[in-house]
């Protein structure tokens, strides 16, 4: 029940719609509040609280020369450490309770200085719920796989003190937030797994390159099936081992901060495996430890399970797990994956078209919470830290400070954009097309929120779906990408893609992300390997080879698209909320709009090129011609003279000034104001 005694908080005062909800609003930032002092009363703060990774799983305990091992598993009835360094004896090294479901082990140094050491392999017996089972550690930081079983274990990992010296980067909030998604293992063009070093070696430098100043790092939490895109998180403090070392991943943070570059990854806290192997499913022996019991515990669509947001131990675990990620790896931020589906206990399926199914109708509250707390620790850890959530569900406050009332996110991924475009590209002909409503999908996100926005990511990739590219050339991408090979549907697709790209970055967010190879138009799909594809890796990989070979016409792509990001940070065109509407042509398709100074332009007709095309500038003066889609630099036909100047003149009936230029069908240019 809400509170019969409230403050209305910011984000209800900025927003009538929220009036009615103040109670409401209240209510979750007071739950919030509560849980915090909770936590700050009995472990000291919430940075103390957040430090369990230094407690369980195996610390040095320099007082004793040994190493401890702890765990909690409140169930069970008894628990074994077993690896290498006993012969994989299961029950000669028993963990003794030590009260609050905690169990632990001291392994002396001195005895086993030479199997309990870098790089042995562990696990841990349980007996709990009428079963003994060989478990890995929950807290472990490596986890491996053995080639001839397949089996996963433990390792202990000693590797002594990564070199972190001047490693003092942080994202500056005043530039442009420029986001190269990407995935370690596919990103070579060999057919196999990537690793971190080569990432380091070969993506690092094309992502200078191209002008983005952040990578978005899919997959990284160790996963057992790897065609699960890193989703099905089993081991959430152990970097994925398939891609090297934990220390290879460290030297790729650190060479990337050299290099300018930012570091978010994707973190993946909504659900986990249900493996018994290898994950934490009935880890004790129940199936309530760190999740719901029973139903409420499963989620139906991903075959997973659903942390239990409201237990102490979980949340410990959890954000506990993100300050690791921080300070071990030295991450810059997080994307938050599923928040919609956990916030709610739909899912973010069903429909939200009121203010009570926002705040009442089946929210999960300690869901809810613990986002919050997570968002108040990480930007204490560190104050530039960026915080993404994905969230089809538009939850209110979403990306508001938590005093404010909100849940303390700094963007939302404007989800909307992607599907709006492949619906576009699935179901209607290009003279179908509406400007209006291109523009009003752009432009529709809420004042003051931030948004990343983008045109694809790796969704659209996937098997299933096609990239934009492949929607607008299909299999004419195998045969006519030759540059001096003219055919219609290419030339079409690539006038296209372009400008898709542009209108998506000029209009839709304070963002923008992309998934890597497709700001060159990466041919095909994303299908990793697999019982169906006879388990290859033909189409888990980039092949960069493709934009490299001068012969082809994905060079042209890959430089407007690092054209476009380079005047758009230039401009910082993405610091400005929404661009301000121009003209709006419906029968010609053609929008003109104002953000931060730029003019854009924008042609969509299929046919029709405009001579002499007359449209309202926001300032009198001279303007040239910055960006051209048409540019034969970006494989366009050369049509538009960029060395001409265009002077505005005044408009005494309309009192506006106003500016004619020549803009040609399916082109897109921007004009900038030089005095």
């Amino acid at each position: 029940m809400p509170p019969s005694k409230f403050r209305i908080l910011k984000i209800v005062r900025d927003d009538p719609w929220l009036e009615p909800a103040a109670a409401d609003v209240y209510a979750r930032y007071q739950r919030y509040s509560e849980r915090l002092g909770h936590i700050e009363t009995n472990a000291g703060s919430l940075s103390t609280f957040a430090d369990a990774y230094q407690y369980f799983g195996i610390t040095r305990d320099p007082v004793r020369k040994g190493w401890i091992y702890r765990e909690w598993a409140p169930k069970a009835h008894a628990l074994f450490l077993k690896g290498d360094f006993n012969n994989w004896n299961p029950y000669s090294h028993p963990l003794a309770p030590v009260g609050n479901g905690i169990w632990e082990i001291f392994i002396d140094g001195e005895i086993y200085k030479h199997s309990f050491v870098h790089g042995s392999r562990i696990k841990v017996v349980v007996e709990g719920g009428g079963q003994v089972r060989d478990r890995i550690p929950a807290y472990i930081r490596r986890v491996v796989q053995d080639e001839q079983t397949k089996d996963f274990s433990g390792q202990v990992w000693l590797p002594g003190r990564f070199n972190w010296e001047n490693d003092r980067f942080s994202l500056d909030e005043t530039d442009e937030l420029l986001i190269y998604e990407c995935h370690v293992g596919m990103a070579q063009e060999k057919e196999g797994i990537g690793t971190y070093n080569e990432f380091t070696s070969h993506l690092l430098p094309r992502i200078k390159k191209a002008g983005y100043n952040a990578i978005q790092m899919m997959a990284i939490q160790e996963h057992p099936y790897y065609g699960s895109f890193g989703y099905h998180v089993s081991n959430f403090f152990a970097p994925s081992s398939r891609f090297g070392t934990p220390e290879d991943l460290k030297n790729l943070v650190k060479t990337a901060h050299r290099m300018g570059i930012g570091m978010i990854m994707d973190i993946v806290h909504s659900h986990t495996v249900k493996n018994l192997n290898e994950g934490l499913n009935e880890f004790d022996g129940s199936d309530h430890q760190y999740f719901h019991p029973g139903g409420r515990g499963e989620h139906p669509a991903w075959d997973s399970k659903l942390f239990d947001y409201g237990k102490w131990e979980v949340l410990q675990f959890l954000l506990s797990n993100v300050k690791y990620w921080m300070k071990e790896f030295h991450f810059d931020g997080f994307r938050f994956d599923g928040v919609g589906s956990m916030m709610y206990f739909h899912h973010g399926n069903d429909v939200i078209d009121s203010r009570e199914k926002y705040f009442n109708e089946g929210v999960e509250w300690d869901a809810v919470t613990y986002l919050q707390l997570a968002n108040k620790l990480i930007h204490a850890i560190n104050k530039h830290a960026v915080v993404i959530a994905e969230d089809v569900t538009g939850m209110p406050g979403l990306c508001k400070p938590i005093p404010d009332g909100g849940i303390g996110f700094d963007y939302r991924l404007g989800m909307g954009i992607p599907d709006f475009w492949i619906k576009y590209l699935k179901e209607k002909r290009d003279e179908e097309w509406s400007i209006h409503e291109m523009w009003n999908v752009l432009n529709d996100r809420v004042p003051c929120v931030r948004t990343v926005s983008y045109a694809e990511s790796h969704d659209q990739a996937l098997v299933g779906d096609k990239t934009l590219a492949f929607w607008l050339m299909d299999k004419e991408m195998y045969w006519h990408m030759h540059k001096d090979d003219p055919d219609l549907v290419v030339d079409r697709g690539m006038a296209l893609h372009k400008m898709i790209r542009l209108f998506t970055i000029a209009l839709g967010g304070q963002a923008y992300l992309n998934f890597m190879g497709n700001e060159f138009g990466h041919p095909e799909w994303i299908d990793f390997p697999r019982e169906g594809n006879n388990w290859s890796y033909k189409y888990a990989r980039r092949q960069w080879s493709l934009v490299d070979d001068p012969n082809l016409k994905y060079q042209f792509l890959a430089r407007f698209d690092q054209e476009m990001i380079q005047i758009i940070r230039e401009n910082h065109v993405l610091n400005w909320e929404f661009a301000r509407q121009l003209n709006m042509d419906e029968s010609n398709k053609t929008i003109v709009f104002e953000r931060n100074g730029l003019v854009f332009v924008f042609n969509w007709h299929p046919s029709h090129s405009l001579t002499d095309y007359i449209f309202t500038v926001p300032e009198p003066g001279k303007y040239k011609i910055i960006l051209n889609s048409d540019n034969v630099l970006f494989g366009g036909h050369g049509r538009i003279d960029e060395n001409v100047e265009h002077f505005s003149y005044f408009d005494g009936i309309w009192n506006v000034h106003r500016l004619k230029i020549y803009i040609t069908n399916r082109t897109a240019v921007v004009l900038k104001r030089l005095c």
